[in-house]
């Protein structure tokens, strides 16, 4: 029965945002329904299955399109529709939260040709920034680390484990910006919101401009419940992400080469780190 109304609510509209009246084997969906749920003096079989068909439709989208404000600036509204109910009707929530709704939407987007997805590599960019946003928000924040405790111990013992809730990010737009103007508010918000009703190819065109392809490096975490992006160089970002791997203090440093360094490159870890603890980046080994 669960599987069966699981199956019912779950399945795509129409167009016209209606339940389908044919089922995946032929029978007519009104018989499928009349099979477990009856009619009542207002509403047939079909029409109170229909409800929930729809109100589980309408909510996974709203909740997609709050969560991918900027993937739907970049696509414009209508090409944004169809990739979410192209997406949800491949991976639908398998979640009693919603938050887990754009978990498999980077790998969903990589396997697109450009045909079917314009501007794929912008998309994949604002797809990795909002869905590490998602994980910044309400990720697990373990207990910092305090780096005292690492006094005089060997860089080639020491491992550092990162919070949860840090996501490291090499992008190929400067997008971090960009998001924070909408969600904020201001700026480009009320023009991608009304795209399809109002200047579209200025919109377009503004976002060329904004947008335009430029490597770099970001962390997306949280500080104090906020979320923050925080832009980092190169070798910060090999630096860091070496330490996610778990390999040693000594051996990620050993990962620097053929990058500029600083000229002390010592000094220059040792203020990056303090940085870093400061904002609780590292959680305790033993977490």
């Amino acid at each position: 029965m669960q599987r069966l109304m699981a199956q019912a609510v779950m399945r795509p509209l129409t167009p016209r945002d209606t339940m389908r009246k044919t089922w995946p084997d032929g029978r007519p969906t009104r018989r499928v329904a009349e099979s477990f749920i009856k009619p009542n003096d207002r509403l047939t079989s079909f029409e109170r299955l229909e409800i929930y068909n729809r109100q589980y439709w309408f909510r996974v989208r709203a909740s997609f399109y709050e969560d991918y404000p900027g993937l739907r600036a970049v696509l414009g509204d209508r090409a944004f529709e169809r990739l979410a109910d192209a997406y949800l009707t491949r991976h639908p929530s398998q979640s009693y939260t919603l938050r887990n709704l754009g978990s498999r939407l980077v790998k969903y987007l990589a396997a697109q040709s450009p045909r079917t997805l314009p501007r794929k590599s912008l998309a994949l960019d604002l797809a990795r920034l909002e869905w590490a946003h998602t994980e910044a928000f309400d990720n697990a924040a373990l207990p910092p680390l305090e780096l005292d405790s690492l006094l005089g111990r060997d860089a080639a013992s020491i491992t550092l484990k990162l919070q949860p809730h840090l996501t490291l990010l090499p992008l190929r737009h400067e997008v971090d910006d960009f998001l924070i103007e909408l969600k904020s508010g201001t700026g480009l918000r009320q023009e991608a919101s009304n795209a399809m009703e109002q200047q579209r190819q200025h919109l377009k065109s503004r976002l060329a401009r904004v947008l335009r392809p430029k490597v770099n490096y970001l962390a997306v975490h949280r500080h104090q419940n906020a979320v923050y992006y925080k832009r980092l160089d190169q070798v910060q970002y090999r630096l860091l992400t070496a330490l996610q791997s778990g390999v040693t203090l000594e051996a990620a440093c050993g990962k620097l080469g053929g990058l500029k360094l600083p000229a002390n490159l010592g000094q220059a870890i040792q203020e990056w780190f303090q940085v870093w603890a400061r904002l609780g980046w590292f959680c305790e080994l033993n977490q």
